[in-house]
């Protein structure tokens, strides 16, 4: 008589060990891919969006948007994020994270004005503006933009975030959630020192989301602390506790096929009783906090210039759809 098979219990991964103590967000535009990790929410942004539109199990997004626009590039470059967002909502509960031009980071009125053409593409499309995050860079001028599109019940990630007095300023403000960047900044620390790296612990990157959210914690803010832009998977398991940390599938791969130990570095309870001192906040402050800091100052500016680049490169991708159309091309010959 043979015995029955032993049913052996999967030790639990590094996904499902992070998944206990953050909620786990996706960082990619590629649908297909945000499936295979069942994170909480997925954020966007034009480079994301750039290189899924450039993928073939995407064009028909693409050419619905070209339709869509009818010669428009603005409104069709606008209808392409909305409709990726849109198939995220349908594989994410949460949120997700569409991004302003990055072009309007110095206009509050301008970014105001385009948060509300994505809110309203979006409930065009029965998408409720509840699971919209508006993604504006950390200026003044677009946590001015935050602050009152937040009293219109707008939702926003404050993105570009590498300084305290940019996640002050967003909290000040009432935003809902504010990207701090990790490995951006590691990176600017290693060509500064002429390292080849970082342990985790000390990695520059994490130590400023780890003040960010000692800080939030310490004095009360709602404001989400959401930690992004990581180079290696030490950097994430060193945050784990963080509120949200938003990952990209190939590292979620890698904590997906790793079992080791994975034990809370951020707690929020442990942060109320640290001695940090308040930071006033006004307009003043913090132009002089992040002109004193080199690395914020190059990284934000570095960072609104690849988001440009990026923008522009989808444009000229979308451009070429929209003059390759059917109703172009009648339109051309017709002339």
């Amino acid at each position: 008589m043979s015995s029955s098979p032993t049913n052996q219990v999967k030790p639990a991964t590094q996904v499902e060990k992070l998944k206990q103590l953050t909620t786990v967000v996706a960082d990619t535009g590629d649908f297909n891919a945000i499936k295979q990790f069942s994170p909480q929410d997925a954020t966007t942004n034009p480079s994301l969006i750039y290189k899924a539109a450039t993928m073939d199990e995407y064009a028909h997004i693409v050419d619905e948007a070209v339709a869509y626009g009818e010669g428009n590039l603005s409104i069709t470059v606008d209808k392409l994020a909305v409709l990726f967002g849109k198939e995220i909502t349908k594989v994410v509960p949460g949120y997700v994270s569409t991004e302003v031009d990055a072009r309007l980071s110095f206009d509050t009125a301008g970014t105001i004005q385009k948060a509300h053409d994505l809110i309203a593409m979006y409930e065009e499309v029965g998408v409720s503006r509840d699971r919209i995050l508006i993604k504006v860079a950390a200026t003044w001028e677009g946590i001015q933009a935050a602050k009152v599109l937040e009293q219109e019940g707008i939702t926003c990630n404050a993105t570009l975030i590498f300084s305290i007095a940019q996640a002050v300023a967003c909290a000040e403000v009432g935003t809902t959630l504010i990207s701090p960047f990790v490995g951006r900044i590691m990176d600017w620390y290693k060509k500064t020192n002429g390292v080849d790296g970082y342990a985790p612990s000390e990695d520059p990157g994490v130590m400023s989301v780890t003040a960010i959210y000692n800080y939030f914690k310490k004095y009360n803010y709602d404001t989400i602390v959401m930690g992004a832009s990581f180079r290696n998977k030490g950097e994430i398991c060193e945050l784990a506790g963080c509120d949200r940390l938003t990952i990209s599938p190939k590292l979620l791969d890698e904590l997906s096929n790793n079992t080791d130990e994975l034990p809370q570095k951020l707690d929020a309870t442990k942060a109320k009783t640290m001695d940090i001192p308040t930071i006033e906040m006004n307009e003043s402050i913090f132009r002089w906090m992040l002109n004193e800091d080199a690395m914020a100052t190059e990284k934000l500016a570095e960072g609104i210039r690849g988001f440009t680049k990026d923008i522009i490169k989808l444009e000229e991708i979308v451009q070429a759809k929209i003059d390759a159309s059917p109703k172009r091309r009648k339109i051309s010959s017709e002339e």
